[in-house]
């Protein structure tokens, strides 16, 4: 069909449906609006906090000699490599432990927060203070909760796997409920038919559903807590964070290079084991560990 069949076809539709294209224009003038409302925020925000051009020129300076510091490596034959490990290890053990037990203890709150569990006025009550406290729980930064425990039981993996925990509970325990409310009711009333009681219907008609999104998060909570368990070293928590912190004191951006690169490689390594425990134990498939996308 040419294009002078297709234009008077147009305005054929546009006469016969005038609220489309009046809807049509609506759209597009509200996303042109929103791009102007983005532009002109980020215009006040860099002329309010903006920095000058010498800061700009000097601060890119200083990455280039960082990043240049980076990359050639002193000494690299004397360095304490038996450290350094040993704090990577300590790293995955608090990562491990933290991420574990908030897993055990966000299951079950879970069930208490989601809605298609707790039915009924006294039970929406509770499902909404749940749901409350894991936001208290999720609402406070690693970090912080790594400050406040470090000042409590001192300094040491324990304050790091307790911040974990804490944060994780709240992360972990909302997106859980989460899964469990987007399952199907069907298995439930035909588990109720066959005369189940609550406990099973939760157990096979709820989480037998909501299990791969569990496990999924699970692992990937493992992944992302690999990276931000760093970061408590910084306040004392234990971990690799204290290495971090020393070196970049001292200027040893070639040892924070190598760090760096083991945790990226770690990461890399837990990325494809979760590949294969998700294939595994979600879709069923056998796929070889090193072979895992």
């Amino acid at each position: 069909m040419s294009v002078w069949q297709t234009e008077p076809n147009i305005a054929q539709c546009r006469s016969s449906h005038p609220e489309l294209f009046r809807a049509q224009r609506r759209y597009l003038r509200g996303v042109a609006i929103l791009a102007l409302a983005v532009v002109a925020y980020y215009v006040w925000f860099f002329l309010q906090f903006g920095i000058t051009a010498e800061q700009f020129t000097r601060g890119m300076g200083q990455l280039g000699r960082y990043f240049a510091r980076m990359f050639v490596w002193h000494d690299f034959a004397s360095w304490p490599f038996g450290y350094y490990l040993g704090q990577i290890g300590i790293t995955l053990a608090i990562v491990f432990a933290g991420t574990l037990t908030a897993t055990f203890i966000a299951l079950p709150l879970s069930f208490l927060a989601a809605r298609n569990v707790m039915q009924g006025r006294v039970n929406g009550v509770v499902a909404l203070l749940m749901r409350r406290l894991f936001d208290v729980l999720r609402g406070v930064d690693m970090a912080i909760w790594g400050l406040i425990f470090v000042r409590a039981v001192g300094l040491g993996p324990l304050a790091g796997v307790l911040a974990i925990v804490m944060q994780d509970t709240g992360l972990l325990g909302r997106l859980y409920a989460e899964g469990h409310e987007a399952v199907e009711r069907s298995p439930g009333r035909g588990l109720s038919a066959v005369g189940a009681g609550n406990v099973q219907k939760h157990r096979f008609g709820i989480f037998t559903q909501s299990f791969p999104a569990f496990l999924a998060l699970s692992l990937y909570q493992i992944e992302s807590n690999t990276r931000s368990a760093a970061v408590l070293g910084f306040v004392g928590a234990g971990g690799v964070g204290l290495v971090y912190a020393e070196n970049m004191r001292l200027w040893n951006w070639d040892v924070v290079m190598f760090i760096t690169l083991i945790l990226v490689a770690v990461v890399m390594a837990m990325d494809v084991a979760s590949t294969w425990l998700r294939q595994r134990y979600i879709t069923g498939k056998t796929v070889p560990l090193f072979e895992a996308r």
